[in-house]
């Protein structure tokens, strides 16, 4: 594990702060009748024109800007020319590398209106990294953060993804350590001020199983329900958990 400088988290705070900008596009344009085409051509131009290369563009073969979930992806969709529609759910995960430094967040937006289970998902979830990012002080341990999403998650009739997990964030996209959304609490590592850690519910309405599309990157619920992912980037302080990317940390995602 990566322990980071003030300076460092600074131009990670940088990073993350353009990544947010992108998300806060999106949730503006976001509406029945556009493509998530669009979408990422509209993200890319906003990373570049900011001084920042898009993170996932060509990490590992991934062809695109954003990582697009529509309703029963979880994450790694690939955007496409398919027109969003009323009720649908999108998962729009992003990263940039900025000053040698990588951003990564993900939020899930409702298009036009949803019905109210699909709400209560998306609320459920971006619950869960809220009352995770409350684990994040030092002396804690890695676990309490898995284990503050699953015990909410559950408690809301939700399950967690266990495929996927959050992970260490720095010069590198993903960095130790592995950041499960589920486990027993006071397990695995303390947690020290300099450590960055990108913390990433994944929630699905139905069971936690997972497929795979034959394009081997899109992951989808393995009974057709719903999923949600939101996302923060989060530094380790003395004064306990910093929201990178964002002024002052909000009750809402």
């Amino acid at each position: 594990m990566v322990l980071k400088t003030s300076g460092e988290i600074e131009l990670m705070d940088e990073a993350n702060r353009i990544v947010h900008q992108v998300l806060d596009l999106i949730e503006a344009k976001v509406a029945p009748g556009v493509t998530t085409l669009e979408l990422d051509q509209d993200a890319e131009a906003l990373i570049r024109d900011a001084g920042a290369v898009p993170g996932f563009l060509n990490y590992r073969g991934f062809p695109a800007t954003l990582c697009t979930a529509l309703n029963d992806v979880i994450v790694h969709g690939i955007p496409n020319d398919e027109p969003l529609k009323e009720g649908d759910i999108l998962g729009i995960d992003c990263g940039v590398l900025y000053k040698g430094y990588y951003g990564d967040a993900a939020r899930t937006y409702m298009v036009g209106a949803v019905d109210p289970q699909g709400q209560r998902l998306l609320n459920a979830t971006r619950e869960s990294l809220l009352k995770a990012v409350e684990k994040v002080r030092p002396g804690g341990r890695l676990s309490d953060i898995g284990h503050a999403v699953q015990s909410f998650v559950e408690s809301q009739g939700f399950s967690v993804v266990r495929e996927f997990v959050g992970h260490g964030v720095g010069v590198s996209l993903h960095e130790e350590p592995q950041v499960p959304n589920y486990g027993k609490p006071g397990k695995g590592p303390k947690l020290k001020p300099g450590m960055v850690l990108a913390i990433e519910p994944m929630v699905n309405q139905g069971g936690p199983e997972v497929k795979m599309d034959a394009d081997g990157w899109t992951a989808r619920t393995a009974d057709g329900s719903l999923s949600a992912h939101f996302e923060y980037s989060v530094a380790v302080t003395n004064d306990g958990a910093k929201i990178l990317g964002i002024s002052n940390a909000p009750r809402s995602v």
